[in-house]
């Protein structure tokens, strides 16, 4: 394969992870917490001999926008949306910890506060399980608080502490789980400032009309770099014909 069919081949591969990461945008459009899927790429010259005048796209890490979607009231206490970029500390499915921006919270049949997606929430004293309870709050800097069953609602108990994160500063990628992750496994410490709004959820920040008007560009550059591998192998076949002409 020749360096023009090789970089046009690399870039359709490009543009179908492309298309790949804005289907599953669209997808999870309605999903809570939802950052949008970003495919980045970086331009690598082609090594070889003559000069690097050639040079295809290579697909890099998948990143997230992070800029914040809608905040919606909700009124349900176990709601809550995250200001700045606060993030909650879960549980991933391997053992490790890992980060969200999820907050439609639930208490499963055990008691073990889950995420909508069903991770395990993280408290600053490690997974949180509630005793059956009447009411539970969550206060404006993580502080979970619960009125036994049976108890007197004037006088609720303080249970654990949400843990609460920055990832100013810190290398993270969103993994297939749609959580974040710290290079090398890392953990984030608690972030004393970081603040929620309970009763409240932040929606997925997907922009459909733009994630539809990226999905006909990529279809279109995807269909541009097919029919220029198509004429790359018809000169290829045009001067093999003429090189196997009978010598005269």
């Amino acid at each position: 394969m020749d360096k023009l069919a090789y970089t046009t081949v690399n870039t359709m591969k490009s543009l179908m992870n492309r298309q790949a990461a804005i289907a599953h945008n669209m997808a999870n459009s309605d999903t809570v917490g939802f950052k949008a899927d970003m495919v980045s790429a970086k331009a690598e010259y082609l090594t070889g001999p003559g000069h690097d005048s050639r040079s295809m796209a290579v697909e890099r890490d998948m990143r997230a926008d992070m800029n914040g979607g809608a905040i919606t009231q909700t009124d349900r206490p176990l709601d809550i949306a995250f200001e700045g970029d606060a993030m909650l500390a879960v549980q991933a499915a391997d053992g490790n910890e890992a980060y969200t921006r999820r907050g439609d919270l639930q208490i499963g049949p055990s008691g073990a506060m889950l995420t909508g997606d069903g991770f395990p929430v993280l408290g600053e004293g490690g997974p949180i399980t509630l005793p059956p309870a009447d009411r539970v709050d969550i206060g404006a800097d993580g502080t979970i608080s619960y009125v036994p069953r049976g108890g007197d609602p004037t006088l609720p108990q303080q249970l654990d502490k949400l843990k609460l994160v920055s990832a100013t500063g810190s290398e993270m990628s969103k993994g297939a789980d749609t959580l974040f992750h710290v290079a090398d496994d890392g953990i984030l410490p608690v972030d004393e400032n970081a603040k929620v709004v309970a009763g409240a959820l932040e929606q997925s920040n997907v922009n459909m009309t733009s994630a539809l008007v990226d999905m006909i560009e990529t279809s279109r550059a995807w269909e541009t770099q097919a029919r220029l591998l198509r004429t790359t192998q018809e000169l290829d076949e045009s001067g093999a014909g003429i090189m196997s002409l009978p010598q005269g």
